[in-house]
């Protein structure tokens, strides 16, 4: 009996082996005409796998400082809890009325925080009804596959499933992009995004 355990927990390890190195990476830079010199808060996200994802359990932050918030995109999978803390000294109404998430935090002033869930995938646009100047975006993506870019307009997303793919690119400024791409099952693939007007 013992031999045999020990033989399915050996499949088992090998099966587990396996699937894990059936993945591979995707990197890539979004390049733009002109001279542009920050490239960031672009959301790159594979569209097209499916299946139940444990959402984080890490909540994610947006604050408010100066006036803003502050990161102005935030990217992240349905059901991360997102705090939204107000480091300014004046108080803040945050609220949304984007179909992916419409709710109204209420007035609340510095040094305290809301929160609230994010379950469905879509993008929410964030406003505050005391500053008008004040806006941010969250992009509610249904997979753990995404990245958003840096200021030199790179990303890099690991551990995709191999197999070919349909990679999207989202900017609040551009027209959104797709592309068909093959993820080996080691290695990566590169995608360089030409983003126009």
């Amino acid at each position: 009996m013992r031999a045999r355990q020990k033989t399915l927990f050996l499949v088992a390890a090998a099966l587990l082996a396996e699937g894990a190195a059936v993945a591979g990476t995707i990197e890539g830079r979004i390049y733009r005409n002109g001279p542009i010199l920050d490239l960031s808060n672009f959301v790159i996200t594979v569209e097209d796998i499916e299946g139940v994802f444990p959402a984080p359990q890490k909540a994610a932050v947006i604050d408010q400082k100066g006036l803003r918030f502050a990161p102005h995109v935030l990217v992240i999978q349905a059901g991360t809890m997102v705090e939204f803390p107000n480091s300014d000294p004046v108080s803040h109404n945050i609220f949304s009325i984007s179909e992916a998430k419409r709710f109204n935090l209420g007035l609340y002033s510095r040094g305290t925080m809301r929160r609230i869930r994010f379950d469905r995938p879509g993008l929410v646009g964030l406003l505050c009804n005391v500053h008008m100047e004040m806006a941010a975006y969250i992009v509610v993506v249904k997979n753990p596959y995404f990245a958003q870019t840096g200021a030199d307009g790179t990303f890099r997303i690991n551990g995709v499933p191999a197999g070919k793919h349909s990679v999207r690119c989202w900017h609040e400024r551009f027209p959104v992009r797709e592309q068909i791409i093959q993820v080996p099952e080691t290695g990566f693939v590169k995608v360089d995004l030409l983003m126009g007007d």
